[in-house]
């Protein structure tokens, strides 16, 4: 593929995806004090968020045969998640919550803590 045909595809493809995440605010900034919209804005991103939570988690098994499995794979996950609730309950900034919790989790898995 030449570089002008290249450069053309990333231009379409950021056009594309700016458009996808322009349009819905455009097309419902007539209706934003609608109360379905409301409703929808104060509940969804929480929804989205345990829903995101629950598959990351959905494999995390801390009790195996009966007894307590301390070298599971999970245990990184789960400080991970500790951390990012604790920092955001502490802040109040969703930026650094996440941003930290990854940090924390990557670190653990690339250094080989408690897996």
């Amino acid at each position: 593929m030449s570089t002008p045909s290249l450069l053309l595809f990333i231009a379409v493809c950021a056009l594309a995806t700016f458009a996808t995440r322009v349009i819905p605010f455009v097309a419902l900034a007539r209706h934003a004090d609608h109360p379905l919209i409301l409703h929808l804005g104060r509940y969804l991103p929480p929804a989205v968020m345990m829903i995101l939570v629950i598959y990351a988690l959905r494999d995390f098994r801390p009790l195996l045969d009966g007894r307590l499995n301390a070298g599971g794979d999970g245990w990184p996950m789960i400080l991970a998640s500790l951390l990012v609730v604790v920092l955001h309950l502490w802040r109040r900034n969703a930026l650094l919550s996440i941003i930290a919790g990854t940090g924390a989790y990557m670190a653990m898995v690339q250094l080989g803590w408690l897996g």
